[in-house]
């Protein structure tokens, strides 16, 4: 990365995560003695490439105040009702002074590798374009409503994951854009692939899982124990 460049990182954590059957957001649940939310920023805090770190989290959210993990990089901003809200309000949080590059990443993916991280950072402002993890999908898919109705080749299908690496100004203007115009949006990657931008998909560790539902949050457990085995070697 050429030294000038600049990365900010924005984590959106406004949502409520329903389908994790608990009574509070799921960033917030504890995790091997952290909220989630603490795994992920302790984790994006190694990241010396990066100016700042920006969360995003509902303008009620009695829970992050109570957070542990503490940073100088780390700002808050307020979330809004859809993630892609919650990412350009990020965004907006920046433009007093924009970062060249933006970094987003799931509040609920604290399992990520920061040595995949240093590599989409690298491969994506080596060739000057974004880029996001992702892994290539191993099982076989069907499509169909309660019955299978078609197997789906998997050659090159791939499970996005995050972070996702944009030029600030790129992501402002798609997510702007796209928002503007009512166009769904699942993630940073599909706003840039709406605005006719090149997307690099950047291999990285299966086990950068987002945690979603109860049986997620016992597999975590075991990853980050597993984790912490395979630094202590």
């Amino acid at each position: 990365m050429k030294n000038n460049q600049t990365i900010a990182a924005i984590v959106p954590a406004a949502g409520v995560g329903s389908r994790m059957q608990h009574s509070m957001p799921k960033q917030y649940i504890i995790l091997a003695g952290k909220t989630i939310l603490e795994h992920t920023l302790a984790k994006l805090a190694q990241l010396t490439q990066l100016s700042k770190i920006v969360v995003a989290v509902s303008d009620n959210d009695p829970f992050y105040q109570n957070i542990g993990f503490i940073d100088v990089k780390i700002i808050r901003t307020v979330g809004g009702k859809e993630r892609a809200d919650s990412v350009l309000n990020g965004l907006l949080a920046l433009s007093d002074n924009p970062p060249d590059w933006v970094l987003v990443h799931d509040a609920a993916r604290p399992l990520v590798a920061i040595d995949d991280i240093e590599n989409l950072i690298a491969q994506c402002t080596h060739a000057n374009e974004g880029g996001i993890l992702a892994s290539k999908v191993k099982d076989t898919i069907k499509r169909g409503n309660t019955h299978s109705e078609q197997t789906v080749p998997r050659d090159d299908l791939w499970q996005a994951l995050t972070p996702q690496l944009f030029k600030y100004h790129e992501l402002k203007a798609a997510l702007e854009g796209a928002l503007q115009q009512g166009v769904t949006i699942t993630d940073e990657a599909s706003a840039i692939e709406w605005a006719n931008k090149p997307v690099k998909l950047i291999a990285g560790r299966s086990d950068n899982i987002k945690i979603t539902t109860p049986e997620d949050l016992d597999l975590a457990h075991f990853l980050l124990q597993k984790q912490h085995s395979e630094k202590a070697s």
